[in-house]
């Protein structure tokens, strides 16, 4: 099973100006029990070590590989998809010159250290399961010594892992903010499954809503939803649950957020399916969900 494992994974990370995490990082893959194929570095125009560190790597692994984009202005929003998907389209062509063939796509963050069997293991539910299409592992994030369960249902997209069938029936990395929610939406509508298996572990090294202050971060989170056109109470509903988790006013900029590119008519996405699936399909699910765990602690009463 490991030796089949072995040869059936790609992985692709974008950095910018990453020299504090990136180090861990690349032990983490060094030290994973099923190393991949090939693993793509896309440098974003960094301006700190990233490039030298990057360049050390290289020398001492020849399966890892890296591309440098001019410099630009760190995003995590279309831009950030737009420099994943650059990278994997470079795999796609250093593999077929190559030779190599793979069956998994994996995209993971500069700032995330994986468990030893972490990407063993979820190659093993891939196996396990022919109709899983994308998987992530369970996320604890590391802030200031405290190790913090990041809930979430769906695969994030800082420790991905993608069936290279299910990630092609979909088109890609799609060019727009919250690419891996559009992504994962994309691959439900198309019949595969895509879940989340905290029994893999992935350690954050940092809130990215703290990249430049909670404010602007859970703002732009807002922003998001508009954009993918999260239907109004699903969005209003949500962040009044954030009105009671602290900091409170982590609420307030996320409806902020949302309300201010309603003012300023931002342009929303250009996919039917995706803003049909958020407007009219997420809700009911959301209102399923919440309906099933109310019904689970009734029967524990």
């Amino acid at each position: 099973m490991e030796d089949k494992l072995s040869k059936c994974y790609i992985l692709i990370t974008a950095v910018k100006n990453e020299e504090i995490y990136l180090p861990k990082l690349i032990q983490s893959i060094v030290n994973q029990s099923v190393r991949p194929k090939l693993w793509v570095i896309v440098d974003d125009g960094s301006t700190d070590r990233t490039p030298e560190l990057i360049k050390d790597a290289k020398k001492m692994y020849e399966w890892i590989q890296s591309i440098r984009l001019e410099e630009s202005v760190r995003d995590r929003g279309a831009h950030l998809a737009n420099v994943i998907r650059r990278g994997i389209d470079f795999a796609y062509r250093y593999c077929k010159r190559s030779g190599i063939k793979f069956e998994y796509i994996g995209i993971i963050d500069a700032d995330v250290v994986l468990e030893h069997t972490y990407f063993e293991n979820l190659l093993k539910k891939f196996e396990n399961n022919g109709e899983l299409g994308a998987a992530s592992g369970g996320e604890w994030i590391i802030n200031g010594g405290k190790i913090t369960y990041y809930k979430g249902r769906y695969p994030s997209g800082g420790d991905v892992l993608y069936r290279r069938e299910c990630y092609e029936d979909c088109g890609g990395v799609p060019l727009t903010v919250l690419w891996d929610s559009v992504l994962n939406t994309k691959a439900k509508l198309r019949g595969w499954k895509v879940k989340r298996f905290d029994d893999c572990k992935a350690f954050i090294m940092r809130d990215h809503f703290h990249a430049d202050g909670l404010w602007n971060g859970y703002k732009r989170f807002g922003e998001s939803y508009y954009i993918i056109d999260h239907h109004p109470f699903y969005v209003i509903a949500k962040g009044l649950k954030m009105l009671f988790k602290k900091p409170y006013y982590i609420g307030l900029a996320f409806l902020y957020g949302y309300l201010s590119s309603i003012v300023h008519r931002k342009k929303k996405i250009n996919d039917k399916e995706v803003r049909y699936y958020y407007r009219y399909i997420r809700p009911q699910e959301a209102k399923r969900y919440y309906s099933h765990i109310l019904g689970c602690l009734k029967r524990k009463k």
